[in-house]
């Protein structure tokens, strides 16, 4: 696993972030907070192919956009782009994570990645998602 007690902790964590709002804020503060103070926040920003994959839609701002927006976040240590979920126990390794951040509407689904670091599920800030914003856009 991941880093030992003499380096600091690896948290990650992936997302689109897209219309960035205060839950992906929170979501982050707090993965960054599990750790410590020398805890390393890095975050995996899904690509816009992956996004068209997996949601069949592409997100409202364009990748480079969201990773300027999260790299530019005081929380965030590190962003890369995700370009693969068949790829996720690699990103896991190549950041030597020792912890992987995910939200609670996620639960159980990335346990399988235990063996690698241990697997953490963040409850979501109540009432705020990207969807929502986008249904109240509409109307």
């Amino acid at each position: 696993m991941g880093s030992d007690i003499s380096h600091p902790k690896v948290v990650v964590t992936f997302g689109t972030f897209d219309l960035f709002h205060v839950g992906h804020l929170r979501l982050l503060a707090r993965a960054k907070d599990l750790g410590g103070f020398d805890t390393r926040l890095v975050v995996g920003v899904s690509s816009d192919s992956l996004n068209v994959r997996k949601k069949n839609k592409s997100p409202v701002y364009g990748q480079d956009d969201r990773l300027k927006i999260i790299s530019a976040l005081r929380c965030v240590d590190h962003v890369f782009l995700e370009e693969s979920l068949e790829l996720k126990a690699n990103y896991l390794e190549m950041e030597k994570a020792d912890v992987l951040v995910m939200g609670d509407d996620w639960r159980g689904k990335f346990d399988h990645f235990s063996s690698i670091c241990k697997v953490v599920y963040l409850s979501r800030t109540p009432g705020i998602s990207t969807t929502e914003t986008l249904d109240r856009i509409r109307k």
